[in-house]
């Protein structure tokens, strides 16, 4: 018989994934409630983030926090071409369009990184460091930094949205567009600063992925199905219920 400490250990471990999973249910929920479409290229958007940063860890000489930020910003401004070149010019059109544009730009990403980088696995340089025992559970430190990271992301981006000009925009743009233009809202601004933030959570949470894990071609698509659930369950458009 499986005992209590097996399924606490469970849950430790389920808590860092699940706040991982959090980042991209986040970055699904924000094109979701604001795009109005269901962006289905932010599983592969993450899966580009794990491989900027692990190429970038491999250049600098093994800085985890420069090799992170630097698949942030590569995935916002991954984001922000294919929000310019495709997602802008579908805006007048049915959300489906989009969806389907999405899923190719998805195929795109993967296809790409699998014909320059294979199918290999690759791996973080992260130490390898003994578990510490808490009652019955046991923690490796390097989760609890990862879920650290993960925690402190989401509470800036949350600031953003509930405390500072530009989330009052985005939501003004989220609940009329219509009404936030006559307004004075520059909505094309707020749609860029929109797609910055959801590029870069996304790439955040591929990275923060592949240090837990391993790094695939798959990994994000594989994600994409709890971050969807997530997105549902918490009420399509709501951030908070998404997390």
């Amino acid at each position: 018989m499986l005992d209590s400490a097996y399924f606490l250990n469970l849950v430790a471990n389920g808590l860092v994934e699940g706040i991982i999973i959090a980042l991209a249910a986040l970055a699904l929920t924000l094109i979701f409630g604001i795009a109005r479409f269901p962006n289905a290229a932010t599983g592969d958007t993450m899966t580009l983030g794990a491989y900027a940063g692990f190429g970038a860890q491999s250049l600098l000489g093994g800085s985890i926090v420069l090799a992170t930020a630097f698949a942030m910003a590569v995935t916002a401004a991954v984001s922000v071409f294919f929000y310019f070149t495709v997602f802008r010019k579908l805006a007048q059109r049915s959300s489906v369009a989009a969806l389907i544009a999405s899923i190719g730009i998805a195929f795109m990403l993967r296809s790409a990184i699998t014909f320059f980088l294979g199918h290999d696995q690759r791996a973080f340089d992260v130490p390898i460091v003994r578990a510490v025992l808490v009652g019955p559970v046991r923690i490796v430190p390097s989760d609890l930094a990862l879920a650290a990271a993960a925690l402190g992301a989401l509470t800036v981006i949350f600031l953003v949205l509930y405390a500072t000009p530009l989330g009052r925009r985005m939501r003004a743009v989220a609940d009329d567009e219509v009404l936030a233009r006559t307004s004075g809202i520059d909505a094309h601004r707020v749609m860029t600063a929109l797609w910055v933030l959801a590029g870069s959570v996304a790439g955040l949470a591929g990275t923060l992925l592949g240090i837990k894990t391993i790094v695939t071609p798959e990994m994000g698509w594989d994600l994409l199905l709890p971050a969807f659930a997530a997105t549902i369950l918490g009420g399509i458009g709501s951030p908070v219920g998404a997390v």
